[in-house]
């Protein structure tokens, strides 16, 4: 009597590692999100004094006097 052998197949993950890999990784996304939120709101609060004072108005003016002088106009 003759024996036959098996070949095995090299074993892959199985779906329920690779979905809890996933997971893990989900909470670094949110992170990642939370800092690019803080780091907008950030800037869009330094912007917004600098340009609510006597230099924004000066920027402003100078850059619309300067738009205005290349169109020929002012």
């Amino acid at each position: 009597m003759t024996r036959t052998t098996r070949t095995t197949r090299p074993s892959r993950p199985s779906r329920t590692s690779r979905t809890s890999r996933r997971r893990r990784d989900d909470g670094i996304t949110t992170a990642e999100y939370a800092v690019g939120t803080a780091a907008g709101a950030g800037l869009a609060g330094l912007l917004y004094k600098l340009l609510s004072g006597g230099f924004g108005d000066r920027l402003l003016k100078t850059l619309f006097d300067h738009v205005l002088g290349l169109l020929g106009i002012g």
